[in-house]
């Protein structure tokens, strides 16, 4: 096993009953061209052979970490997995979709190139069963200011950003010091909500629609199921995306000072002291 501090990325991949689809996922992992990731899998209380199937591939990765907790629902498993990253960054990874081979060479080197920027997006595929991969957008790329960013993730469906976090990579100490989590009360949407909390507190915004993740889309997935459950939470998931942007254009009316310049400050103490102890 490698040590952590050689480590840059972690790949968090939570996981409910996915048998079918796991070993797939886990496969296209082992051929990632750069390896400078840790795989950290969140077994959310499968009641299949979800967790035997991660644990066989347990020595096959050069850092791996498997926990399996009791279900409660894909929210709280990120959560889980925020508290438990230790490498700069991060970026989630659904157990049903897999990635190219440059996947995590790709934000790896993009924050190295682009350090002043908080997040850094990759394009991706839609993909179903007896189809061709489908990329969304012709390749771009560029520089995103936060408001350009919001409304990326607020887009349409031809967005090359979108409110997902499986093509999204975040700065660890910067989620920290904002104190930012998924809210565990949304059924839906608490990707895009946690999305637009973190660009509304940060700065700087890579982005590339080229595309290096594949979306499966399964019938029997959350999305594609319809209940009132799923309708309050989309009604939630809205009320808290819009309290967030109004919040910050409230606080910049005011002329309050950004809590980037707090995080800059931490960040930049906790690099001196990791430099010190190394």
């Amino acid at each position: 096993m490698r040590a952590n501090a050689d480590l840059k990325l972690t790949v968090i991949m939570t996981v409910y009953n996915q048998e079918k689809y796991l070993a797939r996922a886990l496969d296209y992992l082992l051929e990632q061209k750069n390896q400078q990731f840790k795989l950290l899998v969140i077994d959310d209380g499968s009641t299949d052979s979800t967790a035997e199937i991660a644990a066989s591939y347990q020595d096959r990765f050069q850092a791996f970490d498997l926990v399996s907790k009791a279900n409660e629902g894909v929210a709280a498993a990120r959560n889980l997995g925020l508290d438990m990253v230790d490498t700069p960054y991060f970026i989630f990874h659904d157990g049903d979709d897999w990635v190219e081979p440059d996947y995590t060479d790709y934000f790896i080197k993009a924050f190295d190139r682009h350090p002043d920027d908080d997040m850094v997006t990759c394009g991706y595929y839609v993909d179903q069963a007896g189809k061709p991969s489908v990329p969304i957008t012709k390749p771009v790329e560029g520089e995103l200011t936060r408001l350009e960013a919001v409304l990326k993730v607020l887009g349409s469906a031809h967005s090359p950003v979108k409110g997902y976090t499986w093509n999204k990579c975040y700065k660890t100490q910067l989620v920290r010091c904002l104190h930012l989590r998924f809210n565990e009360d949304l059924d839906l949407m608490e990707d895009q909500v946690f999305n637009i909390d973190y660009l509304m507190q940060t700065e700087g915004c890579y982005y590339s629609s080229v595309p290096l993740y594949h979306y499966w889309q399964r019938t029997d997935s959350a999305v594609h199921t319809v209940s009132w459950d799923h309708f309050w939470s989309i009604v939630g998931a809205n009320i808290s995306i819009y309290k967030s942007i109004f919040s910050h254009l409230r606080q910049k009316a005011l002329g309050k000072r950004p809590q980037t310049q707090e995080y800059q400050g931490s960040y930049v103490r906790e690099r001196i002291k990791d430099d010190h102890q190394s």
